[in-house]
């Protein structure tokens, strides 16, 4: 069970992995090596970690990290003692974001939403409109230009979003998008934006470091 803050009804998760070489951002191993992927990951999600604090200086929002790999310990002694981490535990990925989304639900949260570490467009601003169309709307997702999503928003579980998806193809934001339209649950979208996954995609990661310099 979580322990949420009394006053926090917005939560925000954050999805990530342990940066430990050869485990994390394999598709990038070929042009960087083990290390240098890992060093990415971690890179990256310190930046998304950075844009949720600069979220959290203007809103009153509860944040939790769900790592892969590592340990809590681990987390810790790397993103400090100011978050709350949690392992994503078994199961493929829709299963480990239903169990996540479930869990804020039951400790109070009434908007809650998944992103990941993969993409630099993430910022503040993007996520308090995706939390101000959380008032309106029962979904909100932020699609990825790979076909992917990097954001989703509910304002309850709704497991049947997760189920049946083949994670990490080009189908997946359209699927839950048919999935919504199915089961009448009314849905917005956010901007576009680039994942960095692949060798190609590294200069998405650059612009984006250009920009917070």
């Amino acid at each position: 069970m979580l322990n949420l803050p009394a006053n926090s009804k917005r939560h925000l998760i954050i999805f990530t992995r342990y940066p430990e070489p050869g485990k994390t951002k394999t598709r990038l191993i070929p042009a960087l090596g083990t290390v240098g992927a890992a060093n990415l990951q971690r890179e990256m999600t310190e930046y998304t970690i950075f844009q949720v604090q600069e979220l959290q200086k203007a809103a009153a929002i509860s944040v939790e990290v769900r790592f892969a790999g590592g340990d809590s310990q681990l987390m810790q002694d790397w993103l400090g003692l100011d978050l709350v981490y949690q392992s994503q535990g078994e199961g493929d990925l829709g299963s480990r974001m239903a169990r996540s989304l479930f869990e804020a639900f039951q400790s109070g949260a009434e908007q809650v939403i998944i992103i990941g570490t993969d993409c630099p467009g993430v910022n503040a601003q993007i996520l308090t409109t995706a939390f101000e169309n959380l008032y309106t709307f029962d979904l909100v997702l932020g699609p990825a230009i790979d076909g992917g999503y990097y954001l989703i928003g509910l304002r309850q579980p709704i497991p049947e979003l997760f189920v049946n998806i083949e994670w990490g193809t080009a189908q997946v934001f359209q699927k839950t998008v048919d999935i919504a339209q199915k089961i009448n649950l009314s849905h917005v979208s956010l901007s576009p934006l680039a994942d960095v996954d692949r060798p190609e995609d590294l200069s998405i990661w650059e612009q984006a470091l250009a920009g917070k310099m």
